[in-house]
């Protein structure tokens, strides 16, 4: 039987592994600075200080940036290079997505309001600097910031899927995005809307599990589109609380039908 002293050796150990990744609120530290620099989420940067206050969350960053969180022959240096390349790209993307919100939502007053208040844009933004981070080679921490993100807003993106232009998610609780689904440009989802994998073998964690949504498609809440071969074809309608796993064809319209039955109430409670 273990003892109390044996036991706390193994806790020892498991903190001395845990060392070799950043905590949560590390991450988080950079991510609410990196964004207070893009947008003035919180506090405003004076102009003067930009270029200097985005310093310090790379910096941050590259605290974070610990033994395991790089794969194979990516270094600090090389991941830091790589995200200041594409951060014009990322912003103007963001953006975009802000803008399509801002248009499409008869409710949002202004891009500054969808920017500072919508749930949808954090969970887009967090998840599209995730991405980036994983394409540079960056491991565990992408999935730490979307998941930050999911417990904010209770959207959950995989930093591993791949999301086009104009990426327009409306209230947007209960959405899930797995990891190999692939959104093309223009694309609106309500809340509830899962793009997942038909199947949750581990064997299968290499393959296309989840679907591809093509161009200027719009899935109302509740819809489930499950499958790595199912394609929404382009300019498609996908009605709320549908179930898909075949591939629909461009221009299509697809709802469910389900009873509503109405009587006369015959007595008061």
């Amino acid at each position: 039987m273990e003892t109390y002293d044996s036991f706390i050796e193994q806790l020892k150990s498991v903190h001395k592994e845990a060392q070799r990744f950043p905590t949560k609120a590390q991450v988080e530290l950079f991510v609410a600075r990196f964004f207070d620099v893009l947008f003035c989420n919180h506090s405003c940067v004076a102009v003067q200080y930009i270029e200097a206050e985005l310093s310090v969350a790379l910096a941050d960053l590259t605290f974070c940036l610990q033994p395991d969180t790089l794969s194979e022959f990516r270094s600090v240096n090389a991941v830091i290079a790589g995200l200041k390349q594409r951060l014009p790209k990322l912003y103007h993307d963001l953006l975009l997505d802000a803008e399509a919100i801002e248009k499409g939502d008869p409710a949002a007053v202004s891009r500054e309001e969808v920017i500072r208040t919508y749930p949808g844009f954090l969970a887009i933004s967090y998840y599209r600097l995730a991405h980036v981070l994983s394409n540079e080679g960056v491991v565990f921490i992408p999935r730490m910031i979307t998941e930050i993100a999911h417990g904010k807003t209770g959207i959950d993106i995989h930093p591993g899927a791949q999301i086009g232009r104009s990426f327009f998610i409306d209230h947007g609780t209960g959405i899930v995005i797995g990891e190999t689904t692939v959104i093309g440009d223009h694309v609106k989802l309500y809340q509830g809307v899962t793009l997942g994998a038909l199947s949750v073998q581990k064997e299968l964690s290499s393959t296309k599990r989840h679907p591809t949504i093509k161009d200027r498609v719009v899935i109302y809440a509740g819809a489930t589109i499950l499958g790595g071969e199912t394609v929404i074809g382009e300019d498609s309608i996908i009605g709320g609380n549908t179930w898909i796993t075949e591939s629909i064809p461009e221009q299509s319209l697809v709802t469910h039908t389900s009873a509503v039955t109405v009587k006369q109430r015959t007595s008061y409670v």
